[in-house]
């Protein structure tokens, strides 16, 4: 069973404008609003994959009642938790000369009570299951839960014999290295903070990769963006690189999020280390050419995945 777990979900809003100018009024020519927050995507392109799904995050106010509606709209089961305050609004804007800027919100309050329901409601979808739990843990966390938060659900999931991909940056990728996920897909960046090491190419990004197992992680990757993906798929294992896509892109955003959903299916599904790499990086260009993050088209994927080019690089 797919867990998609969402701490800190969004409404995504694309606005698309001829050019943004800083301190004037800027009238976008085009506004979409969907279903968003990293554990969103996710659900969305392993739905895509012909997946069930099952997304679980906190909701609250006329915009989590609108992310709800769109993922039921979706076929994407749901498990709400119930919360004081609304969820954010994240704004996408592009440009026609490509140029995307991204103002992310950081997330409502959380008490510490709704935290602590947020921990049970996982427990109980954790362990009531019949069948090994994959959970996906996506995305940042706001402000006032602890930044011990992924941690805590590793450990659940592992206590009731699941498996934990981890997707997210910081103190609390630093700190949930230590309980052991299965699995963590850093960005460059986000990688480069964690390590204080530049990731320039694939083998910088392999060296880094080992600091991620080393500190903890099963099982990492590294998504260089336009440069390609690098995955060690076990410890002590080879280390895989992926060829960048030659893909015309709208926009990035959520690539990141449809390639760990590939990977998720992948183990789930028991494909071959080669096949899951090649899934994982046809994913994340497939979603460059998505009207909105997360909405892949399968045709797309297929295409792509059979032009795929992987490397061996130790």
């Amino acid at each position: 069973m797919l867990v998609c777990v969402s701490p800190n979900p969004a409404i995504d809003k694309r606005l698309r404008l001829s050019k943004l100018v800083l301190g004037a009024v800027n009238r976008a020519m085009e506004a979409r609003a969907a279903p968003g927050g990293k554990a969103a995507h996710v659900a969305m392109v392993l739905r895509e994959l012909g997946a069930k799904p099952i997304w679980i995050g906190f909701t609250g106010g006329a915009e989590g009642q609108f992310l709800l509606d769109g993922l039921h709209e979706m076929e994407i089961d749901t498990r709400a938790v119930p919360l004081g305050n609304s969820i954010r609004v994240n704004l996408e804007i592009l440009e026609d000369d490509g140029t995307v800027t991204e103002i992310l919100e950081p997330g409502p309050h959380v008490s510490a009570a709704e935290c602590s329901l947020f921990e049970k409601e996982c427990e109980s979808l954790f362990g009531h299951s019949r069948e090994q739990v994959v959970a996906v843990m996506s995305g940042s966390l706001p402000p006032s839960i602890p930044k011990g938060f992924f941690s805590r659900l590793i450990e659940s999931v592992h206590k009731h014999e699941g498996k934990a991909f981890l997707d997210t940056s910081g103190e609390p990728l630093k700190i949930a290295l230590g309980a052991g996920p299965d699995f963590v897909k850093p960005n460059r960046e986000e990688a480069e903070w964690l390590t204080g090491n530049k990731i320039p190419d694939a083998a910088s990004a392999a060296r880094c990769i080992n600091h991620l197992v080393s500190a903890g992680a099963k099982s990492a990757a590294i998504s260089l963006g336009a440069n390609g993906l690098v995955w060690l798929p076990a410890e002590n294992g080879v280390v895989y690189y992926a060829h960048p896509l030659p893909v015309p892109v709208c926009s990035s955003v959520g690539s990141g999020d449809a390639t760990i959903a590939a990977f998720a299916h992948a183990a789930e599904a028991g494909l071959s280390d080669e096949e899951s790499l090649r899934l994982a990086a046809a994913c994340g260009a497939a979603n460059c050419l998505a009207e909105t993050p997360g909405r892949v088209k399968a045709a797309d994927i297929e295409k792509l995945r059979k032009e795929v080019r992987i490397e061996t690089l130790y």
